[in-house]
């Protein structure tokens, strides 16, 4: 299943211009969220072929909100790469437990995304 639509949920404008920008011009389809609770109205609502979720947002963390998604039947087959300033490796371990299929750490580096992205169209 080729990935199209892809919704990015971080609390930073210029976080969320950044990642936009480039897959924009890599030809996804994109949605933003600045936090837990509007990623999980949105997700229900129109449901994303990929969520890029950071961690540290006002509410419910990306850790949590991550956990949300991989219980919840109907999102669970929603791959989550988690893109943080966390760059610790119990931070990434932690994110994969709580189901994130992939961890990036900020800045994001473009051809990285790309590649993951491209990993998980070509395994889905």
């Amino acid at each position: 299943m080729a990935i199209q639509r892809i919704l990015i949920v971080d609390d930073s404008p210029t976080e969320r211009y950044y990642l936009t920008d480039i897959l924009v011009k890599n030809g996804f389809s994109v949605s933003t969220a600045e936090n837990g609770a509007e990623a999980l109205a949105k997700i229900k609502a129109d449901k994303p072929q990929l969520i890029l979720m950071d961690v540290v947002m006002p509410g419910a963390n990306g850790f949590q909100v991550t956990r949300a998604i991989s219980r919840d039947p109907d999102l669970q087959d929603v791959p989550v790469i988690i893109c943080s300033s966390k760059d610790q490796e119990t931070d990434r371990i932690w994110g994969l437990r709580q189901g994130a299929r992939e961890y990036l750490v900020k800045p994001v580096d473009a051809a990285e995304l790309l590649a993951k992205i491209a990993a998980l169209s070509a395994a889905g």
